[in-house]
């Protein structure tokens, strides 16, 4: 393909995020290009979203399958780590970006290899690999799409233990016989739940206990089925010293309540928060902080710019995978319409806004049990300042949960806003409860009135009955 120096649209990042960017851009009539250091698709595409669901996949059906009476007979074994490792290899394509290269040339966008800085007001100077620069033009626009690194806190050693992050436990190529995780968040409970499936004795040190941004009784939940999965988790407890050596790590960890402690282990994985990947991007040459998180407006375009804009971890405003593509598909859209000189729809729940990522965020932990939520807590909703109401369902009493849990246990709950009747949030906590979370989605997005959504019928024997449940436990005159 012709290469040139100037484009209507550069892309700074070629995940699944710059490339959603690019792809709407181009769409809109645009010429785009995106630049990249790395693999193109990304954090979600090789170390995150994709391997780390196939690490779990595997153990998920077993579990399901061993729940069952007349399946459970039928498991005679354990699973089959390396067949396990294959599939997620074939997930993330063996680590080899062809297939997503060759998409970029379908949809007519360009890619330039290398390290790209912004180097001026619609610049940007990439260094390739051998050290070689190019300048890059934009007509219009630059969108920072360069995702976010995880954390590694400052603890005495830790940093010379060399520690895994989410990138070296989800591309493992063995399984450790031990593995010590630090972190109660959402990375944490799923590679605790992957890695002991594997096999590995695992233990988790979550200072502030599990799940904590979710419903407590999710955290709960999800605490008694990583023990039942043989984890460890220890909370109120923090590392105060690692080191490495030939017989593994030994971490020495301090508690609040009681003598310190010292662990060994094969390995230990540090899952304690993302900071955005800014720090080498040039910011500084148009008066931005490097290594911060890149704010913006509704259509993700950096207030004080009409060029700049940032999607995705970067800035902050809601790091998932989804939610990034879906501002890209408002920011991609957004920039076509400002450089052909059409009219922005920016205002909330316009085309060109990303206006869910406030308060309509939806999320799925695949840890065992799962959970599933979308929206604000209880105690978002109350520090928000709504008057709310909280109503709780046992899936033991909604006949499809006991079906296809066949005694799983687990909880939902609805946030309903008072005053205007309607959804603030909801949390699943159970068996296959991910495919729940699209419905709660739209009654949330759509402000669909609790009254309306008794005519909303679920069909038996579902899972989804415990709609009909939760409407149940409010009230009909209530609504």
């Amino acid at each position: 393909m012709q290469m040139t120096d100037e484009y209507d649209l550069i892309v700074l990042g070629g995940g699944p995020v710059g490339e959603n960017v690019a792809d709407r851009a181009v769409q809109g009539g645009l010429t785009a290009v995106i630049v990249e250091s790395e693999l193109v698709g990304g954090e979600c595409s090789y170390w995150a979203c994709m391997p780390s669901k196939a690490l779990l996949r595997s153990g998920q059906a077993l579990r399901a399958a061993r729940r069952v009476p007349g399946a459970a007979e039928a498991v005679t074994g354990e699973l089959d780590v390396p067949a396990v490792l294959k599939r997620r290899d074939e997930f993330t394509s063996d680590w080899d970006d062809s297939g997503q290269v060759d998409w970029l040339s379908s949809a007519h966008i360009d890619l330039v290899r290398g390290h790209g800085r912004i180097s001026g007001e619609r610049r940007v100077t990439v260094t390739d690999a051998d050290g070689g620069e190019r300048t890059l033009t934009a007509r219009h626009a630059v969108a920072v799409s360069t995702g976010s690194d995880a954390v590694v806190p400052g603890i005495p050693g830790l940093q010379e233990a060399a520690p895994w992050t989410s990138r070296e436990a989800t591309s493992a190529q063995e399984v450790p016989e031990s593995l010590i995780v630090v972190g109660g968040g959402v990375v944490a409970v799923e590679m605790a739940t992957a890695f002991a499936s594997l096999g590995s004795r695992v233990t988790m040190l979550a200072r502030s206990g599990v799940l904590g941004a979710f419903e407590p009784f999710a955290g709960e939940l999800v605490t008694e089925g990583l023990r039942e999965l043989g984890v460890d988790v220890r909370t109120g407890v923090s590392p105060a010293r690692v080191d490495r050596d030939a017989a593994g790590v030994t971490v020495r960890v301090s508690r609040d309540d009681a003598d310190d402690d010292e662990l060994l282990a094969d390995e230990i994985l540090v899952a304690t928060g993302r900071s955005p990947r800014s720090d080498d991007i040039g910011l500084e040459t148009i008066g931005l902080e490097p290594g911060s998180w890149i704010g913006t407006d509704d259509s993700l375009r950096v207030p004080g710019t009409d060029w700049l804009y940032a999607v995705g971890d970067v800035n902050g405003r809601a790091p998932l995978t989804h939610q990034g593509k879906y501002q890209a598909r408002a920011a991609g859209d957004a920039i076509a319409a400002r450089a052909q000189g059409g009219p922005v729809e920016d205002r909330a729940w316009g085309r060109h806004a990303a206006t869910a990522d406030r308060a309509s965020v939806p999320q799925v932990v695949f840890s065992d049990p799962e959970v599933a939520s979308i929206g604000l807590t209880e105690a978002a909703a109350q520090q928000a300042g709504r008057r709310v109401r909280a109503v709780d369902v046992e899936f033991s009493s909604v006949a499809g949960a006991s079906l296809h849990g066949d005694g799983a246990s687990g909880r939902a709950r609805i946030v309903v806003d008072e005053d205007r009747r309607v959804l603030l949030g909801a949390t699943f906590v159970g068996p296959e409860v991910a495919e729940l979370v699209h419905a709660a989605t739209v009654a949330v997005v759509g402000e669909v009135p609790i009254q309306r959504l008794w005519h909303a019928v679920p069909s038996y024997p579902t899972v989804s009955e415990v709609w009909l449940r939760l409407l149940e436990a409010y009230g009909r005159d209530s609504a």
